[in-house]
């Protein structure tokens, strides 16, 4: 009890203070505050969300290193693409640190400023799914797509450029609310399905599959040293028999599952270090750190335990010779651009519903100008750092459900991200078996979005399976994106054209029970801020009721909605 009254205590004085105002704590006496905000609750929340998420600063950096980076592949007959290169790989290995760093930076600058400019319980860090579609096909593994790691980079830099633009005109919020519902939805459970691919191949995972030459897919799951090494293919004597895989299921994915079934708080986190620890001693079957020189330069590095590792080879590395990519370029950012705007908007307006900032009226969010705007500049300056765009995540949601309300959630998990950046050694030495299954159960999070689905009409239905569905198979998030937006443009355009044509009698059952879209939105496309200057408001930063139109209860408890053409220009 005194604990308990210690913090209620602790609660209140914050909560009147200038940062519980600022944050509208619950109890501060700001007029939109947050009920139920409480500041230790916040603070427990933001922890709840680091832990989280924290297994995307080596997940990240194990997958966009696979590209190689700035390494320069001096290829052979034998070897195109530098697989057994000793020289490429160990320059790998610093391309895999220096992501380490850059990771865990831009995931702090990015988180921290959600907390103190939108005032939002959202982590940002390079997105999952993006920088898939960024590694494995933009740039593609050890160099091999359509554009270099350094145009690549480019297209990411100039993409966040038009996020700001597209945010402060407030079109990437309509465009986010303009998206059919299913196809929003079918987005993130493709990504998902996706990741799950990742999570279970070789290079990024546990190796339980692999690619094959009868059919597309086949079990694998055989130590390296059995695989053939033209095809990558397992002998079937061999399958099923990697020691490293079965860590990775049992020690990684099994523990993991058990521990989320119990809702024990950091049960990713976990999972991952126990097959980290049980794979970092030497002479084992499982061991990261073989006796060759990368599993040499490894184990140095390793022992380092706490260190500073400077980011040294892509750090601002732009190509902007963009006469000579040609189409290249412009393809990049396009699909980018694209890609980002679906993935982000999804998972903010996710988010912000889970934490009740939605208006229902509007379909909007307290501040989302503002933290689109935090997102578009992470985008940019991630760029600089090496890394493929950031983007909200929905391990958010672990911070929310822990009662995160306010930027406070952020601003904690943003300082948590800061001193991770020291402990670089530790994190740059988490074998791909032990988030392999990390991936799976983040892919069967973004699985649940499934059920949301309005199965019960054609028109909705298909286009979203269609999304789902191609982004896996052709390991493409962005031919998924295509497939969905097409197929709904033609099958609903055919619906209205018929509709139209037979005056209402011939409609197909079942269109009653169809999603609603239309590109009016309520609340209009420009944010509040442009319409309090066109109005002529000189503080026209400040959210005003007048001029806004929002509702408001009078003392008799009946909801109004203030006038918004005042002429108060204070």
């Amino acid at each position: 009890m005194a604990v308990t009254h210690i913090a209620e205590k602790v609660n209140l004085a914050v909560a009147r203070s200038f940062v519980g105002k600022r944050f509208r704590l619950e109890h501060s006496g700001h007029r939109k505050e947050r009920k139920g905000s409480r500041f230790l609750t916040e603070i427990r929340a933001g922890l709840a969300t680091f832990f989280a998420m924290a297994y995307i600063i080596s997940v990240n950096a194990t997958i966009v290193s696979d590209t190689g980076g700035t390494c320069v592949c001096n290829s052979t007959p034998d070897d195109p693409i530098c697989t057994s290169n000793e020289e490429y790989a160990l320059c790998q290995q610093v391309i895999h640190r220096d992501l380490i760093t850059a990771t865990a930076a831009i995931a702090a600058l990015s988180t921290f400023c959600m907390g103190i400019f939108a005032n939002m319980p959202l982590a940002l860090a390079p997105g999952m799914g993006l920088n898939a579609y960024f590694a494995y096909t933009v740039v593609g593994f050890h160099g091999t797509g359509f554009v270099s790691y350094r145009l690549a980079l480019t297209a990411v830099f100039v993409e966040g450029l038009v996020f700001v633009a597209l945010s402060v005109l407030g079109l990437r919020q309509w465009l986010a609310r303009a998206i059919p519902h299913s196809i929003k939805l079918a987005t993130g459970v493709g990504i998902g399905l996706y990741l799950t691919i990742i999570g279970l191949t070789y290079s990024d995972g546990i190796g339980l599959i692999t690619g094959a030459t009868s059919t597309p897919l086949e079990l694998a799951g055989c130590a390296a040293s059995m695989r053939d090494p033209d095809t990558g293919l397992c002998p079937n004597s061999g399958k099923m028999r990697s020691p490293t895989m079965w860590v990775g299921i049992f020690c990684g994915g099994m523990f993991t599952a058990i521990l989320m079934l119990y809702r024990v708080k950091g049960a990713i986190i976990a999972g991952i270090l126990l097959v980290s620890i049980i794979s970092w001693p030497r002479s084992t079957p499982v061991t990261y750190f073989p006796h060759t020189a990368t599993g040499d330069a490894a184990f140095d590095f390793f022992k380092n335990v706490v260190t500073f590792h400077p980011i040294t080879k892509i750090l601002n590395v732009q190509d902007w010779s963009l006469g000579e990519a040609g189409g290249k370029f412009g393809l990049a950012f396009i699909t980018f651009l694209y890609v980002d705007i679906l993935d982000c908007t999804g998972t903010m307006y996710a988010m912000a519903r889970f934490a009740g900032a939605i208006d229902e009226r509007t379909q909007d969010f307290e501040g989302s100008a503002v933290a689109y705007l935090v997102d578009a500049f992470s985008v940019t300056i991630g760029s600089l750092f090496g890394c493929p765009p950031c983007t909200a995540f929905i391990e958010s949601g672990a911070g929310i459900s822990e009662g995160g309300r306010t930027g406070i959630t952020s601003v904690v998990t943003g300082l948590c991200f800061f001193i991770s950046i020291f402990f670089a050694p530790i994190f740059a030495s988490i074998p791909p078996w032990a988030t392999g299954c990390t991936l799976v159960i983040v892919g069967a999070m973004m699985a649940t979005a499934a059920k949301d689905i309005n199965w019960r009409y054609w028109g909705d239905a298909l286009p979203a399976f269609i999304t789902m569905a191609v982004m896996p198979f052709t390991y493409s998030i962005s031919y998924g994106l295509i497939g969905g937006i097409i197929s709904y443009i033609i099958i609903n355009t055919v619906v209205w054209i018929l509709e139209k044509a037979s005056r209402g009698r011939i409609v197909p059952p079942g269109k009653e029970g169809k999603d609603p879209w239309t590109w009016r939105m309520e609340g209009g496309v420009l944010p509040p801020w442009i319409v309090r200057l066109s109005r002529g408001k000189k503080e026209f930063w400040r959210e005003d009721p007048v001029f806004d139109g929002e509702k408001t209860s009078n003392m008799e408890g009946v909801v109004v909605v203030q006038p918004d053409n005042t002429k108060d220009t204070k």
